[in-house]
Order: structure tokens, then sequence, then C-alpha cells
């Protein structure tokens, strides 16, 4: 009995050559062009910051120099993303990371309903806007072509 060929596969490429061709396929930002994902973003830090400088002014924390700090990061970062610098685009996606992570980690210590929807609350919104941030990243790192 004949065994029937198979069809030719094509070579396997690498990784690299991989991201190659996608970066290929990239158009790069524009000078006045802002992605949906980070102007979301920017508003997201920003709302931080001020949410936070509100509740340091009202008495609200126990350790201001912590969220003093905090409020500095957050805020230059949103600035960072607005002039879209790639390292603030980069560090705002670690502090939505950590989110992410921190929501599956109270996810482990769910109780009740009103648990796991806070929990949910938390991950879905900063993991979707984690995901779409990377396709931002990769189009911040794609050269500009000056011809």
């Amino acid at each position: 009995m004949a065994r029937p060929s198979s069809p030719e596969r094509p070579p396997r490429q690498s990784s690299a050559e991989r991201n190659e061709e996608i970066r290929a396929g990239l158009e790069p930002i524009g000078p006045d062009e802002r992605p949906l994902p980070l102007v979301i973003a920017t508003v997201v830090a920003v709302a931080l910051g001020l949410t936070n400088i509100v509740l340091l002014l009202a008495g609200q924390s126990g350790q201001p120099a912590q969220l003093i700090v905090y409020c500095v990061l957050v805020l230059g970062a949103a600035y960072g993303m607005w002039t879209k610098r790639y390292g603030a685009v980069l560090a705002f996606q670690v502090l939505l990371a950590i989110a992410v992570v921190i929501g599956f980690l109270f996810l482990l210590r769910a109780s009740s309903l009103l648990d796991l929807l806070i929990c949910f609350a938390l991950i879905v919104p900063t993991g979707w806007l984690f995901w779409k941030l990377v396709r931002v990243l990769a189009r911040l790192q794609t050269p500009v072509d000056h011809r």
C-alpha cells in the first residue's frame, strides 16, 4: 500500500526571522498619531496619580512618602506615554502586569461572588490594556522611514 504523499512543508522560521517579518509589516507611529490604547493608558495613569494625590491631601494615607513617590512615577509615566516614550509605555506595562498578578493572587483567596467580581474587575481591564499596548510598543520601536 502506497503512503499518501504529504504536502511540502515550508522550512521553519526562527523567532528572530518571524519577529523581523512582523516588524516589517508595522507602520511607525506618526508624529501626531496617538493610538487609542496609548490614550487610554495615559488617562488611566493621570487618573491614578490625581486620585492618590487627592487621597493624600485628604489624609487617607498611612505612608505619605511612598504615595508621593508613586504619584510622581505614575504621572511621569503618563507624560512619557503622551510624548510617546518607549520606556514610559514599558514601565506602565510593568505596573499593569503587577496589577494582573495581584488580581490573580486575590482570586485564590476569593470567598464570595463579590470577591470574584472585584478580582475580575481588576484582571480583565488591566490585562486587556496590557495586551493592546504590546502592539503600540512594537510600533514605537519601528524605525521611521525618511525618504
